[in-house]
């Protein structure tokens, strides 16, 4: 029998369980942003041009964007904690083994299998918001999830330059933070759990809570077990394109940073490696910061009263329209501050979409969120493929950023349309 202080305060390992997420995350970033920050030094080595550097940088979403849809499936069908464990292990894995390249060939090779290997990550993690969280708490469950991004990145930057100073290799830095990502695996591994009541730490009052939040949403959605595996019926609905459109608009600006920010700030800006880093700490740290903001926010206003479809479409309305409006005014300044200002302002309101991560249990029931958001971050990774070519062939033939700027002025447009055509309101009948 619990006692009744046991029920009256509950533990908050759903917290401890996502900010985890956060660190798996953010270790993810570092190490897909390495090869980014990393290759000034590598192109000079192996003699890449910028349309090569763009297919290299492209060739992680090939195998990444893949994954997505069967990712979501098998966090449905077996759980996130096993698929999250095991692939950062494997991930960690293709980092360290990214180290013995010795050309563009076997490069590409390893960004493959870093690809494939990350893949499983934000469905599974997507899965975890469904079933560990209330609808009440999923936007900052959400944006913690999320918010390992612009994390990982800010602080990909410093960790892979200044590795790459003190050993003076980036191959060593490479191999050093793979075996830091493989401890991590195994840790994830170790404390996650599919359900609240199999975390022993979760007590009797938390599992009730999460139990009894669940109870309500399940009372309210009316679809029958035979809906459930008709996954097609999605395609009949202006919210689930609404949702795959938006993803891809917010992931074209997001990806296209993280791919071309710090060539973007040498050759733009002539800024030194050291520099870079500091600069990418700061802009990507101000996307963290954003992500924190808006997803707080977004539950704030939802606790004291406001609807799903204003919240969700005022939050991000506001995040696409601030990110359009820096990135186009980022092409018209001279000064490197100025520079990296703006870019700072691109990342902290276009973070604000990791409220995204939230959509997917907001449309469907817990037994599809998995693959729902596979599917969702299925369409955001093809920007994931696209944009490091489109941007490296803009480069290569114009010979200057101002049209890749406008390119990312075009993306944060798609982003705002997409987001404001979701009904928020109401799970999709299928």
């Amino acid at each position: 029998m619990a006692t009744s202080l046991e029920l009256t305060r509950k533990t908050t390992v759903r917290w401890c369980i996502f900010l985890l997420i956060l660190l798996i995350v953010a270790i993810n970033y570092v190490d897909r942003a390495s090869l980014s920050v990393a290759m000034p030094a590598i192109s000079k080595e192996f003699g890449i041009d910028a349309a090569a550097q763009g297919i290299i940088l492209s060739s992680f979403f090939w195998t990444y964007a893949l994954m997505q849809i069967p990712s979501g499936w098998f966090a449905d069908r077996y759980g996130p904690r096993l698929i999250i464990g095991c692939a950062t292990i494997l991930w960690g894995a293709f980092q360290a083994l990214a180290a013995l390249a010795t050309g563009r060939g076997a490069l590409l090779l390893a960004r493959l299998g870093l690809g494939l290997a990350e893949g499983p990550v934000f469905p599974a993690s997507g899965k975890l918001n469904a079933v560990w969280l209330p609808a009440r708490e999923r936007g900052r469950g959400a944006v913690l999830i999320d918010g390992g991004a612009p994390l990982g990145t800010a602080f990909g930057g410093l960790i892979i330059a200044s590795l790459i100073g003190v050993f003076g290799s980036w191959r060593t830095a490479f191999v050093v933070t793979g075996l830091g990502t493989i401890a991590a695996g195994l840790f994830a591994y170790w404390y996650i759990r599919d359900n609240p009541r199999e975390q022993q730490s979760t007590n009797e009052a938390e599992a009730l809570y999460i139990e009894t939040e669940h109870a309500k949403e399940d009372q309210a959605l009316a679809t029958s077990a035979a809906d459930r595996t008709r996954l097609f019926g999605f395609l009949r609905f202006r919210s689930f394109w609404g949702m795959l459109l938006g993803w891809l608009g917010f992931n074209l600006v997001f990806y296209g940073l993280v791919a071309w920010a710090p060539n973007y700030l040498a050759q733009a800006r002539h800024l030194s490696l050291s520099a870079i880093g500091s600069a990418t700490f700061i802009i990507f740290g101000a996307g963290f910061v954003g992500e924190i903001a808006g997803g707080f926010l977004a539950d704030y206003w939802k606790a004291s009263g406001g609807s799903p479809n204003l919240v969700m479409r005022t939050v991000l309305g506001v995040s696409s329209v601030l990110t359009t409006l820096s990135t186009f005014f980022l092409a018209f300044v001279s000064s490197p501050v100025a520079a990296v200002a703006l870019l700072s302002s691109t990342l902290f309101f276009l973070r604000w979409g990791g409220l995204y991560w939230s959509i997917p249990a907001t449309l469907t029931d817990r037994g599809r969120a998995g693959v729902l958001g596979g599917i969702m971050n299925f369409a955001g990774n093809i920007g994931g493929i696209l944009v490091p070519i489109i941007i490296g062939v803009i480069v290569q033939v114009t010979g200057s950023y101002f049209l890749a700027l406008m390119f990312f002025t075009a993306s944060g447009i798609l982003y705002l349309v997409g987001s404001l055509v979701i009904d928020y309101s109401r799970k999709l009948p299928v």
